[in-house]
């Protein structure tokens, strides 16, 4: 009977002109994410009495007018329920996270990816006598696919390769090849062919085991010293497909050099890796959020080395904000932006954020975001949000922004064991 009543309360309400309330009431999300200090409002336009269960007291709510308000207090979970006349109309799935905190980078790094057994960029014809061939394309490899083994040998370096062409060419037996394509596991049989003009055997592939360049550090967790960079995912520069990597590793770097940009042409930190050389840490994952490893140490960003605590993608608001790059030599500087639009999103996506250059001193200096800036950490109102990723093409001034949990989780940062550890210390 209590159903029935709310049910026609409800008609009621819809007769009585209130659609647009009932729309607001409809929208209410049906999970939200806090963090324990945080506090988060849902707009709530018709009265209701609303009923929390909730584990280790995680939450609080407070009715406030049409707002009900929603204290984080310890990392745990619940929901909300909202009862309209003894009708329940509306479920929240309530999940409070601990206050965890990264430390900002903004650092120039140089970028070495070892590759996942060796690439093929290209195929280039012989000169046989029955004349120009391609044995790779005759075995059906095609430019990306990556070659892992070679008659049962693990190949991990274009060394690797020659010894096999030579013997193949001595005995005329084929080459079993083992490739990586889109992530499926291909086998073919490839004949090496010899050249008229050196009298060498070759396969008629260009490959290469190893990719560099420069970008700029995100953040690390200073309990596991685990780190995320760049925002994006590296690709082959001919191929175009992302790298799959076996290892690598990342350097200091230093900035040169800023070849400006302009609309339809992107500008370019122009960087050398550091004298020293010296590793500052590993990369184990290549994704679409950019890279990601472990430091051998904690790095001075020269600005501040105090943990932040970071801002999920519903906290994130248009408005001012700071990012922290490099565009001289290897000095971290903070500079004006402004988040144009944001996404509150749930699931993982590379697109978070739209962002424009405001600061008058970085526009003259780059034209705006520049090729090496992806990986500049964003700031909030004290809060990390993501990090600058792409640049528009034809506004060099605006670009997007990953948002900073996506980041996180492809770093493989457990928050609710860091934070444990990050107490303990």
């Amino acid at each position: 009977m209590r159903k029935i009543l709310g049910g026609i309360l409800l008609v009621s309400l819809l007769s009585l002109g209130f659609v647009d309330q009932l729309k607001d009431y409809v929208s209410i999300p049906r999970s939200i994410t806090v963090f324990e200090t945080q506090q988060t409002s849902i707009t709530e336009t018709i009265p209701t009495n609303t009923f929390t269960t909730n584990t280790k007291e995680a939450f609080s709510v407070q009715k406030d007018e049409q707002q009900l308000n929603i204290q984080g207090e310890n990392a745990g979970d619940g929901e909300v329920v909202f009862d309209l006349a003894g009708f329940p109309v509306k479920k929240v799935d309530v999940k409070v996270l601990p206050d965890f905190k990264v430390i900002p980078g903004g650092q120039s790094i140089g970028v070495k990816l070892n590759t996942l057994g060796v690439l093929v960029v290209g195929h280039h014809q012989i000169n046989t006598v029955e004349g120009k061939q391609s044995p790779g394309e005759i075995a059906n490899v095609q430019i990306g696919d990556i070659i892992t083994r070679i008659n049962g040998t693990k190949i991990e370096k274009m060394s690797d390769v020659t010894p096999f062409i030579q013997n193949a060419g001595k005995t005329g037996d084929p080459l079993d090849l083992v490739l990586t394509r889109d992530e499926k596991e291909i086998k073919t049989k490839l004949i090496p062919l010899k050249d008229e003009n050196d009298r060498a055997y070759r396969i008629g592939l260009y490959i290469r085991d190893s990719a560099a360049g420069i970008g700029t550090m995100t953040f690390y967790d200073p309990v596991s010293k685990k780190y995320g960079a760049l925002g994006h995912v590296i690709s082959d520069m001919d191929t175009k497909k992302p790298i799959v990597v076996e290892d690598g590793q990342i350097v200091r770097s230093t900035v040169t050099s800023i070849e400006k940009g302009s609309n339809g042409n992107p500008g370019e930190k122009l960087a050398r890796f550091s004298g020293d050389k010296e590793i500052i840490g590993n990369i184990t994952r290549n994704s679409p959020f950019g890279i990601f490893g472990k430091l051998n140490q904690g790095m001075d960003n020269g600005i501040s080395n105090q943990a932040v605590p970071i801002a999920l993608s519903n906290e994130v608001k248009e408005g001012p904000a700071k990012i922290l790059t490099v565009v001289d030599n290897d000095k971290v500087e903070e500079f004006d932006v402004e988040v144009i639009s944001t996404i509150p999103q749930k699931f993982p996506a590379t697109k978070g954020m739209v962002i424009k250059i405001t600061d008058d001193r970085l526009l003259e200096k780059t034209g705006g975001i520049i090729q090496g800036m992806s990986g500049s950490p964003i700031l909030q109102n004290g809060k990390m949000i993501g990090a600058v990723t792409h640049v528009f093409v034809n506004d060099p001034t605006s670009g997007y922004g990953v948002h900073i949990e996506w980041m996180l989780s492809e770093a493989g940062i457990d928050i609710y064991e860091s934070k444990k550890q990050q107490k303990a210390s």
